[in-house]
């Protein structure tokens, strides 16, 4: 007898993951009251993951914010519009639901429970569905996870004019640990402000995220994606939102603190091997 092997992680272990990624991204205040989502796609179907046991209402025909073909017989796992993120942990049930994207790409089955405490998905699924069907068709990638947040410092600096472009941003977030530019060598994409859930935002993050981890939303907040799980992609985050915090901090006491030079970046990157085209 043939043993099949498991390649992707569980329902349980998916849901115990976005509940730890949400813990944390509170304790960073970074999602306030409902604010912040987070979703997972990944390579497996309802049966695969044993949907109906942990979202036993299936809604089959539900008509998905934009098509997405490349995730046809692939689950999408996001959180609800208005729940908290810090609720996941303790009740992933109540706060996330589940779509088996049909063939098509248009529908899906739509996979809640009676409990759940959302009437609908986040209102920037949109921008979840399609990165992850922008990733999918490109790079073929059989899990990956994506998380908006609005981490203060990140989000405080996006509303200074002198600082919002990506190159100085970038240059601003880098200069205060020398670990900052091997975990993002890619850097930060960042983006004018626009209206939170609406077709520009969708297809430029799309854009961003195809050559970045990581997008800031000026005014508004962060996304950032991971092919490992959502506490890799909170990491992402945490790495930023330091530097950002640093920066913040630098701005308050006049501007004092030299920063880690750009030379001392390119010997960083030079010895860890970082392929990076910011220095």
């Amino acid at each position: 007898m043939t043993t099949q092997t498991t390649t992707h992680p569980t329902l349980d272990e998916i849901l115990s993951r976005m509940g730890a990624a949400g813990l944390r991204l509170d304790h960073m205040n970074a999602v306030e009251a409902g604010a912040g989502n987070i979703s997972v796609s990944v390579a497996a179907d309802a049966d695969d993951l044993g949907l109906a046991e942990c979202l036993p209402q299936a809604h089959p025909g539900t008509e998905l914010p934009l098509p997405a073909p490349a995730l046809a017989g692939r689950t999408v796992l996001v959180t609800g519009s208005g729940c908290r993120l810090r609720d996941i942990a303790d009740s992933p049930e109540a706060n996330v639901s589940a779509f088996v994207v049909d063939d098509d790409g248009t529908t899906g089955t739509w996979y809640t429970h009676p409990r759940r405490r959302y009437m609908r998905p986040t209102s920037e699924f949109n921008s979840h569905l399609a990165v992850h069907n922008d990733q999918v068709e490109r790079r073929a990638v059989d899990f990956q996870s994506v998380i908006h947040a609005q981490p203060p410092y990140l989000v405080q600096l996006s509303h200074m004019r002198n600082i919002r472009s990506t190159e100085e941003f970038n240059r601003r977030i880098l200069r205060w640990e020398p670990e900052t530019i091997v975990q993002l060598p890619e850097g930060i994409e960042v983006l004018d402000f626009m209206v939170p859930g609406s077709q520009t935002l969708m297809e430029s993050s799309v854009k961003a995220l195809r050559d970045h981890v990581l997008v800031m939303w000026s005014k508004h907040g962060i996304m950032v994606r991971s092919d490992t799980d959502p506490l890799a992609a909170v990491d992402k985050v945490e790495y930023a939102e330091t530097g950002a915090m640093y920066e913040v901090r630098n701005l308050m006491t006049g501007g004092l603190g030299e920063g880690v030079t750009t030379d001392e970046l390119r010997a960083v990157a030079g010895a860890f091997n970082v392929p990076t085209t910011l220095l």
